[in-house]
């Protein structure tokens, strides 16, 4: 088991995530932490405080990148990630473990999670609520996998390909939507991660209109032509739905070059 942690310019946030990872109640896993090109103290945090974990720095080049050079070092038959600023439960990779050797038809496990934004637990609505089995389909609104919940078989990874780096945001779901079109997920109820919103570096804060980048991650996977032929029809209806809101937002904009770009896309789909 390797566990990844990618990080940039979190060491105010670092510790506690490390620290709830080294304190697991399973211990057979290495944990990579992969240095997105910081700048802030990162680097002697770690250098100082843990001896033991393997620290790797690149240049920045985004979190899918820092993902993906973590996969390829870590030569290990299962790998969890962890984002720099969410938190494990100190059981949660022995329950995972123990629920993926009961159902060894499972080769991807995830979990239930609790937010806390600005200090306050948050509920979540419907739409966030999660699923295990064949969830293609669950997939498709928006990304319903946190990256910090799930453990995964490498051979996943061998067939399905790795977080594709032209995306800024959205790569999760597009990776999930790569990976829920070939496998079913195992999922615990159980809430065993803490994600924490509210701070400024957050992607998702940096990056207007989201659904742009979940347009792209549709066109792709029904452009490959390996859905069966209901992921097909439900991904194309779930595209359709996505462009014409999209363009009904960029009218109100007045981004009238965004929709007649989105007008043309749109007839593309047949």
């Amino acid at each position: 088991m390797s566990v990844i942690i990618p990080t940039f310019n979190r060491s105010s946030f670092l510790s506690r995530s490390i620290n709830s990872v080294l304190n697991q109640s399973f211990k057979d896993f290495k944990l990579i932490v992969v240095d997105d090109g910081s700048f802030d103290d990162t680097s002697d945090l770690i250098n100082k405080n843990y001896k033991n974990i393997i620290y790797l720095y690149q240049t920045n080049k985004g979190v899918s990148s820092a993902r993906n050079l973590g996969i390829k070092k870590s030569q290990s038959e299962w790998i969890a990630f962890l984002d720099s600023d969410d938190e494990w439960h100190p059981k949660k990779l022995e329950l995972q473990i123990k629920e993926l050797k009961k159902n060894p038809s499972y080769l991807v496990c995830h979990t239930n999670e609790k937010w806390i934004k600005n200090g306050k637990y948050l509920n979540q609505k419907n739409k966030h609520q999660k699923q295990g089995g064949w969830i293609f389909e669950k997939c498709l609104p928006l990304c319903c996998v946190s990256p910090s919940s799930i453990v995964i078989h490498n051979s996943v990874f061998e067939n399905c390909g790795i977080f594709d780096e032209n995306f800024p945001v959205c790569e999760d779901y597009e990776l999930w939507l790569r990976i829920s079109s070939n496998y079913k997920f195992l999922y615990l109820p159980e809430k065993l991660i803490t994600k924490y919103g509210g701070h400024s570096d957050q992607l998702s804060t940096k990056h207007w209109g989201m659904d742009r980048f979940r347009i792209e991650a549709l066109y792709k996977i029904i452009k490959v032509g390996k859905l069966s032929y209901k992921d097909l029809i439900i991904a194309k209806q779930m595209l359709r739905n996505k462009i014409e809101i999209y363009i009904n937002g960029a009218l109100k904009r007045g981004k009238l070059d965004e929709v007649e770009n989105y007008l043309n896309r749109l007839k593309l789909i047949n």
